[in-house]
């Protein structure tokens, strides 16, 4: 486990499980919404994002944190390790919830406000995005592969890790 990456619905806790993943394991860690996005909330030209990402990947171990469908793909080759945080909407949304107005590692601005069409993705992710997620994690059944449905599942892999 030296290429990790965390993927899951917003909301489900992906930087905040990276953080801990990184503090057990001293893995370099990186967050695709820092690679992506600008302070003033506009977001890079794709092309330096790709570079960005390929910088990263060149690494010896990593863990990327974040989604992004149109480079999970290559995440997935890239990796030996998935851990998919695949939790129900109305979790997800509590977590944007409680993430809202907090200055954060993994953003470089503050959420303060509420997104109707973000909170719309969010409530859709399981019957829109995740079967692609499925499908990529059949494809690349090679790879170690953990799905957590819940928190404590998570945590207890965490806990694991520290003995």
């Amino acid at each position: 486990m030296k290429k990790i990456i965390v993927i899951g619905c917003p909301g489900s806790g992906k930087s905040t499980f990276s953080r801990a993943l990184h503090n057990s394991t001293g893995i370099p860690l990186f967050h695709l919404d820092r690679m992506y996005w600008n302070a003033d909330q506009t977001t890079v030209p794709h092309a330096l994002f790709l570079e960005r990402l390929s910088d990263a990947l060149r690494g010896s171990e990593w863990i990327i944190d974040g989604n992004y469908a149109s480079t999970m793909e290559l995440r997935m080759q890239a990796c030996d390790t998935v851990i998919f945080l695949d939790y129900p909407a109305d979790l997800c949304l509590k977590g944007i919830a409680k993430r809202r107005g907090r200055p954060r590692s993994d953003l470089p601005w503050t959420e303060t406000g509420e997104d109707d069409a973000f909170l719309a993705f969010i409530q859709n992710y399981r019957l829109q995005n995740r079967p692609q997620v499925m499908e990529l994690l059949a494809k690349y059944h090679d790879k170690q592969i953990f799905i957590f449905t819940n928190r404590q599942e998570a945590d207890a892999f965490l806990m694991r890790l520290q003995r």
